[in-house]
């Protein structure tokens, strides 16, 4: 069979009507031969369109292979989660409770009052009553001073007023012989006035006589110094022979130690509620001492044991209790009138009692103060949850005891614990033991004996591995088809 000749042969022996001539081609007939020989070669080559539906198939290709690839990866991975052994775990259910939100800070242990003790006259010390670090009480003898100058002072007025009270004495019976004499027409009315006036100046000297006597008073009361008020004495500073004056140092400091004050900073976020804890008297405070164990860097391992005992000593003093060892609850006293603007804290204060001197003035302690309480919260351990690419999760035990995957969002977190949205109450979450869980994995719940018998060193490794794999756990959980935080 004869092959159908191509475009391009058809073009090219086909005879052109002018063949026969013996003249040559004019150049603009030519040009016209080129440019239609051009066009038919352009409409005989492929066509554009025809690429369209071909880079269609391929992208539909393209999707239905990598779908298919998915569900290969999501099926190997169920199968993989099925056919893996079980995970030994610790669980703990999500029960809606009262969360108290609190806030943690640094204060310092601040007397209520403070007062450096100065003599008001100059004179010599004759004796101490007190000795450093006793606890007096207001109006208690602390130093005796020299006071013979002012004694004879007061002798001094003392004699002055007997005087100028035996001259009143004389004006007056001056003035009544002064009166007889004028009902008699002895003298004039200007006679009597005058022994009037006398009298009158007489008795202004004498009352001037006895403010003088109450002035020396005043001033010998300063050779006898006494407690402005209860507290401890501090170091004292003179002796008996000392000569002591008001310019000089103070002879001695009394603190006030119980009740005493707690001072910290308070974000200003923070500050309507603790305006409103102070306006309704419930601004609870907790103070935690430094040699407690509960407020160092060491207790950060035993963190759980440190927010139960903070815990229960609110619960202390809701009831009217004592407070646990090295904890002490106070009440919101003081919110300052202005916000410090270099950094966005204002000072507050709280009072405590401090009959046992636990706390001493200018000591640090850490504070917690109870901001709010959210009502019927879903509260977890934050060591449930689960860190991922995609947010926060924790992996929860179905019905079958199969691990699933659960999306949360965090409202609040105080201490080590967590308000949580997205679980049901009564959920059983995974805790200890969450590094090995994968989706639709069997999960088997540690009895009390085994978690006991593998706390400590258990506990450990898990919290050291956690932090690796949970977020790879949440990328296969991901990677699974389950639901990704």
């Amino acid at each position: 069979m004869t092959p159908e000749p191509s475009c391009l042969e058809t073009a090219v022996h086909r005879p052109h009507p002018l063949s026969d001539r013996a003249s040559p081609l004019r150049p603009p007939r030519a040009l016209a031969l080129s440019l239609g020989l051009a066009m038919l070669l352009a409409a005989c080559g492929p066509r554009s369109g025809g690429d369209e539906p071909a880079a269609a198939a391929s992208a539909a290709d393209s999707a239905s292979a990598a779908a298919a690839n998915a569900s290969a990866t999501a099926a190997a991975a169920a199968a993989a989660a099925a056919s893996a052994p079980p995970v030994s775990v610790t669980l703990v259910r999500a029960l809606p409770r009262d969360f108290t939100l609190t806030l943690d800070a640094s204060g310092t242990v601040t007397a209520l009052s403070s007062v450096d003790v100065k003599p008001q006259v100059s004179a010599q010390v004759l004796q101490v009553h007190v000795k450093e670090g006793q606890t007096v009480q207001r109006g208690q003898p602390l130093f005796t001073l020299d006071a013979r100058v002012d004694q004879a002072n007061l002798k001094k007025a003392e004699a002055q007023l007997l005087k100028d009270e035996a001259t009143l004495a004389d004006a007056r019976r001056q003035l009544a012989r002064n009166q007889d004499l004028l009902a008699k027409n002895f003298i004039s009315q200007g006679a009597l006035d005058t022994s009037m006036a006398n009298v009158e100046a007489q008795q202004a000297v004498v009352a001037a006589d006895r403010a003088a006597i109450d002035a020396v008073k005043v001033q010998l009361s300063y050779s006898r110094i006494t407690a402005p008020g209860a507290g401890r004495v501090g170091q004292i500073l003179v002796f008996p022979g000392s000569s002591v004056s008001p310019t000089g140092a103070a002879l001695l400091t009394i603190t006030q130690t119980d009740p005493v004050a707690v001072a910290f900073s308070l974000p200003q976020r923070h500050l309507p509620d603790a305006l409103k804890a102070l306006a309704s008297g419930r601004g609870r405070v907790t103070a935690v001492l430094p040699d407690s164990g509960l407020a160092s860097p060491a207790a950060a391992a035993s963190a759980p044991r440190a927010a139960a005992t903070t815990a229960v000593a609110a619960a202390s003093a809701a009831r009217g209790a004592a407070a646990p060892a090295g904890v002490r609850v106070g009440q919101l006293d003081f919110v300052d009138s202005v916000v410090d603007p270099s950094s966005g804290t204002v000072k507050v204060k709280a009072r405590f009692a401090n009959p046992d001197q636990a706390l001493w003035p200018g000591a640090y302690v850490t504070v917690k103060m109870a901001l709010m309480t959210l009502p019927d919260a879903i509260v977890v351990p934050q060591a449930a949850i689960v860190q991922g690419a995609r947010g926060t999760a924790v992996f929860v035990a179905d019905k079958d005891g199969k691990a699933a995957i659960r999306p949360v969002k965090i409202l609040a977190a105080a201490n080590t614990e967590a308000v949580v949205s997205g679980l049901k109450p009564g959920e059983r979450v995974v805790l200890d033991g969450r590094q090995n869980v994968r989706p639709g994995v069997t999960l088997i719940e540690r009895t009390p004996e085994g978690t006991r018998g593998a706390g400590g060193p258990g506990r450990a490794a898990s919290g050291a591995a956690a932090g690796a794999a949970d977020a790879a756990t949440a990328g296969a959980a991901a990677s699974a088809g389950g639901r990704a935080p």
